[in-house]
């Protein structure tokens, strides 16, 4: 087996047994980037120098029986959203396509403490806005399980990456499902923490209410071991929380799992229905208590993220006017043309798309009537979720109503957005949720699951995650 094979947890155990090199396992990797890239188009970005340096020296510290992290010497793709000093950050948009930044995210600052390696910066869909990774202005992902589906988005390359071997970690951005999604269509797994657990300082924003930056891998395991590193409190952004202890731990047969009834419905694909009980009545092989569990309100889901995503999106991308930065426009009679041709020329369909809806709900005309409501509705769902969670410990339910389709299959806006519809929930809650493979369909696609747990249980999850992969998975 290829060292890019294996897991960042058994690649760290070798390392510290020095069965192998640091420098060996990004070779390994770089080798399938080699072989596989051309196919899959994972990164906009490669940083293979800036990888070799930080192989060699976590070689040489380990020689010298200095002590490191546990992820060090394991390679990641970073989603190009997240700042990198001196290293192009793109948000898969033309008008950023040149935009080298000058300082780097909190947690891109985490990876580099960890002594982990980066590989490069994974593509995704412009400005973190879609679910197939096809919206990207610079660069076309594949899905490495089949090279004619999409990867999901936004955070496709980072998804596809994990899964091509390209890379053995990643970090991608959730804002409605954009980890989770992928996670499910690439057969990876993949967290959206808890709203604040990890630091959005240097994180290009689509929703500031929803991103959440999450960590993506092979195994439960590996997730786990990413999340614990980037994780916690940063002065740099004030919605970030000081690490609180989640006060339950696992036993299987004192676990109670939800079966999130309203996410089991007509539009989701019978397969992947029958996938996610097939998982649940593992559990309750194993003396799980199992009980149906409804949670009101998921007829809003669509339209109280929709409102408030394309209002703050509007908002954020405010930002981009060819005056500091990014793309500028060649020739323009005065600062409004100058505006509006850079704008223009710089965004693609999407973004356009959601800078119209956001600008027209947030004008004066209705005078944040929209925005109040669906804030409102907000905290009305977040209470639903929490009395859920006084009947039970953790919900499950399908990823994702469809399998990866065809790339070019699905062009109705509406549509996709409604590809989340299981994913707005731990959003608008401001919960975390674990996407994980659960099954193959009848074209040996993967089937994804999610278990969503309440605030801070990140731990729980993980528990229950690896309790599946070791005992119930086959």
């Amino acid at each position: 087996m290829e060292l890019s094979e294996l897991t960042a947890k058994e690649l760290s155990q070798m390392l510290r047994k020095r069965t192998c090199s640091a420098s060996e396992i990004l070779e390994s990797v770089l080798q399938q980037i080699q072989e596989k890239e051309s196919d899959i188009g994972a990164y906009i970005t490669l940083t293979e120098d800036l990888a070799k340096k930080q192989a060699q020296k976590v070689d040489e510290k380990l020689a010298k029986g200095v002590e490191l992290a546990e992820l060090a010497g394991i390679p990641i793709a970073v989603k190009d959203v997240i700042c990198t000093k001196g290293i192009l950050t793109t948000a898969g948009s033309k008008i950023l396509e040149n935009f080298v930044p000058q300082y780097n995210a909190t947690v891109f600052n985490k990876v580099l403490a960890a002594n982990m390696v980066v590989v490069g910066k994974a593509n995704l869909d412009e400005f973190a806005m879609g679910t197939t990774c096809e919206s990207s202005a610079l660069r076309f992902t594949k899905n490495p399980r089949d090279l004619t589906r999409v990867p999901g988005g936004s955070s496709g390359g980072s998804a596809a990456a994990v899964a091509g071997n390209e890379a053995i970690l990643a970090l991608g951005s959730d804002t409605g499902g954009s980890v989770r999604l992928p996670a499910a269509f690439c057969g990876v797994v993949g967290l959206r923490p808890t709203y604040g657990r990890v630091s959005r300082y240097g994180v290009i924003p689509l929703a500031s209410s929803f991103d959440q930056v999450g960590p993506m891998g092979k195994t439960v395991g590996d997730v786990r071991m990413l999340f614990n590193a980037i994780a916690g409190e940063d002065p740099k952004d004030m919605t970030t929380i000081p690490n609180k202890k989640f006060e339950k731990s696992f036993d299987i047969k004192k676990l109670t799992l939800g079966i999130y009834k309203e996410q089991f419905n007509e539009h989701v694909d019978p397969e992947i229905s029958a996938s996610v009980m097939k998982m649940v009545e593992s559990f309750k092989e194993h003396g799980a208590t199992i009980k149906e569990i409804s949670v009101p309100y998921s007829e809003y889901f669509l339209p109280l993220y929709q409102i408030i995503l394309t209002i703050e999106a509007a908002s954020n991308l405010a930002r981009h006017d060819g005056i500091r930065y990014g793309h500028r426009t060649q020739e323009f009679k005065d600062v409004e043309e100058l505006y509006c041709k850079t704008r223009s020329e710089g965004f693609g369909p999407e973004p356009k798309r959601r800078i119209i809806l956001g600008t027209f709900l947030s004008s004066a005309e209705f005078g944040g009537a929209y925005r109040k409501k669906a804030f409102y509705w907000m905290q009305k769902i977040a209470e639903a979720y929490d009395n859920a969670f006084k009947e039970c410990d953790l919900l499950i339910s399908p990823m994702s109503c469809s399998h990866a389709f065809k790339v070019g299959e699905l062009v109705d806006p509406i549509k996709i957005y409604a590809l989340d519809l299981c994913a707005f929930g731990a959003s608008l809650a401001s919960i975390p949720a674990l996407a994980l493979p659960c099954g193959l369909d009848s074209s040996n696609l993967p089937i994804g699951t999610q278990i969503i747990g309440p605030k801070y249980s990140e731990k729980f999850l993980f528990d229950v995650g690896e309790f599946y992969e070791a005992h119930c998975k086959t």
